[in-house]
């Protein structure tokens, strides 16, 4: 990989720009009390930065070129400049039915261009192949080399996300990471960042989070999680023998 853009220390940096899904926009519900907030708020209270989110649930690689970039140019100084991009996007796009890798690699490889020429460091990540309900790695592995082949052309830094995943990281419907599933991605992109970038830690997510287990409330997350897995997994059922009978 190209070293990473150098970078006049005395000029201003708005700190870090995020473009993306439900994933990076955040929000949902509390787990242990510990309110659900995006991995990339998380990494910009790390760096001790400033951070804008432009992520929409719901997004495809697409629509950061219509939508996102677009409205981050209405709504932006053209001097304005960044210290760190961050992309993840693609998990709408590889659970749609007419997925087409090429168009992600070349989407997500338009909106790293368009984050190159505003920020000194770009971050991006892969999919986890663990992804969604019914489970398609191969599909997975299609979009990771996609984004990562996407990555090596701008000089971005890839989280590596594919085996993320577990109980308490991740949501029942194994796609959207739970409140400490969020702050867990933001540590693995601290860590990456000044293992490779030499960017500056101030502060662990995971120090400014309390948060305190009971065994009830234990039984009480694990019955939840068992009854909407099992609801999915009825409704993934029942649409695959009304897929039969068709």
């Amino acid at each position: 990989m190209t070293p990473p853009r150098a970078h006049d220390p005395g000029a201003c940096r708005l700190g870090v720009l995020a473009f993306g899904d439900s994933i990076t926009n955040g929000g949902g519900e509390l787990q242990w009390g510990v309110a659900l907030q995006s991995w990339a708020l998380w990494t910009a209270r790390g760096l001790g930065v400033p951070y804008s989110p432009y992520a929409v649930d719901g997004a495809v690689a697409a629509d950061v070129l219509r939508a996102q970039i677009p409205l981050f140019e209405r709504v932006t100084d053209r001097s304005a400049r960044y210290l760190l991009g961050c992309l993840h996007i693609g998990t709408n796009d590889v659970r749609h039915p007419s997925f087409d890798p090429d168009a992600l690699a070349h989407d997500h490889a338009s909106a790293l261009a368009f984050l190159a020429q505003r920020c000194d460091h770009l971050l991006t990540a892969t999919l986890p192949l663990d992804l969604g309900r019914p489970r398609n790695p191969t599909l997975v592995q299609a979009a990771n080399r996609a984004i990562t082949d996407s990555a090596a052309r701008h000089c971005a830094y890839v989280l590596d996300l594919e085996r993320f995943g577990g109980r308490q990281l991740m949501m029942a419907d194994h796609v959207h990471p739970t409140a400490l599933g969020q702050v867990r991605i933001a540590e693995l992109a601290l860590d990456l960042l000044h293992a490779q970038a030499g960017l500056a830690v101030r502060v662990r997510p995971s120090a400014l989070i309390s948060y305190r287990t009971t065994r009830r409330g234990r039984l009480r997350g694990d019955l939840t999680y068992a009854y909407r897995h099992a609801k999915q997994d009825l409704r993934l059922l029942a649409a695959a023998r009304l897929a039969v009978r068709r």
